[in-house]
């Protein structure tokens, strides 16, 4: 349990390293698509839409750590 916790927690600072490195782009904490794909463009729109867990057409900051926990959308650029 305390190796999933860990996990978890190094997979949301690496989200949050994402949104500061420029992944959201206008910094209004959601990351698009469009800013997605320009960072990570072998995303596809199918990809992103199986991270955006509530459907809003924008990841924050836990959507993002677990599409990259999932390995859905890389960690790094």
């Amino acid at each position: 349990m305390k190796l999933a916790t860990l996990t978890s927690a190094i997979v949301l600072t690496a989200a949050s390293a994402a949104f500061a490195e420029g992944l959201d782009a206008d910094g209004d904490g959601m990351v698009t698509i469009d800013e997605t794909v320009a960072m990570y463009p072998d995303v596809t729109a199918e990809i992103f839409s199986a991270a955006d867990a509530n459907d809003d057409g924008a990841l924050d900051a836990d959507e993002l750590a677990a599409a990259q926990e999932a390995g859905l959308i890389p960690s790094e650029t």
